[in-house]
């Protein structure tokens, strides 16, 4: 089973970018399918985005469509988040997840493991 860091987090003025980076302890990274997870704060956990486990197929939620891109390097065991045009309401604590069975899932109870978070704030 893996463990997951997050980082990258941080503060940033709408029309920005960040980049999130999500660091896998374990040598079976590369079979595990990975997506990112959002929660602000009084709403429910969002999916984000979710990539297989080769990075041949991706998808993303609604909200972020044209904006952020998901991606991974499973030589440095990291997936990333690369996120673009960002806006207030994208404000959230980013959580990168694995599934070890199938490929990603839109559905958060699909997944084995999470990290820790990363806070993400955009400011107006």
């Amino acid at each position: 089973q893996v463990q997951l860091v997050e980082s990258g987090g941080g503060l940033v003025q709408a029309g920005g970018s960040l980049r999130l980076s999500c660091a896998a302890s374990g040598r079976t990274f590369s079979s595990y399918a990975m997506c990112w997870f959002r929660q602000a704060p009084g709403k429910e956990r969002e999916f984000v985005a979710g990539i297989s486990w080769s990075g041949g197929s991706t998808a993303y939620g609604d909200s972020v469509k044209g904006r952020f891109t998901i991606s991974r390097d499973n030589a440095k065991n990291t997936v990333y988040l690369q996120m673009n045009s960002l806006k207030p309401e994208d404000t959230a604590v980013y959580f990168c997840a694995a599934r070890s069975a199938g490929g990603y899932s839109y559905s958060e109870g699909s997944y084995d493991t999470w990290g820790q978070g990363a806070q993400v704030t955009v400011s107006s």
